[in-house]
């Protein structure tokens, strides 16, 4: 791609509402934190369990680490319902959210999800409850990443 910009759908004539931010993400809405780690390891061609592996995880603080443990009103709308979200259950019957949001690969969503748990807990994050349920999502990356290395 000659030009490095990354288009936007505003920038295809996509009809939007609202204005975007400064830098149309989310971090541009305050309060909201967010954290990524890249994975990469290997070279070579693709040997199913063995790798190579580009993956990665995003979090999503919705009130950022000041204010963690106060949930937040949440919904969830499935485009087309072939992705994982867990935690949703609980989103629906109380209509909060009360962990960070994990997005990451089809088979590292539940690992995700088990590490928000003690974090959760250490951070007393949520309503002070001893048990919660985290949001993790999944993101298909079986073209980029072996999504079998577990790593």
């Amino acid at each position: 791609m000659a030009n490095s910009r990354l288009l936007r759908g505003r920038d295809l004539g996509l009809p939007m509402a609202g204005t975007p931010g400064a830098n149309n993400a989310i971090t541009d809405v305050a309060g909201v934190e967010v954290g990524t780690v890249t994975l990469i390891s290997g070279e070579g061609p693709l040997v199913p369990g063995r790798g190579p592996v580009r993956t990665g995880v995003t979090a999503v603080l919705p009130r950022g680490r000041s204010r963690a443990a106060v949930p937040c009103a949440a919904g969830h709308y499935s485009l087309n319902g072939n992705g994982e979200m867990t935690g949703v259950a609980w989103i629906e019957e109380s209509g909060e959210l009360q962990t960070p949001i994990t997005i990451t690969n089809t088979h590292s969503c539940g690992v995700t999800r088990d590490a928000t748990i003690p974090l959760a807990r250490l951070r007393a994050i949520g309503t002070g409850q001893a048990w919660g349920l985290p949001v993790a999502a999944e993101t298909y990356d079986g073209d980029l990443n072996d999504i079998n290395a577990f790593t």
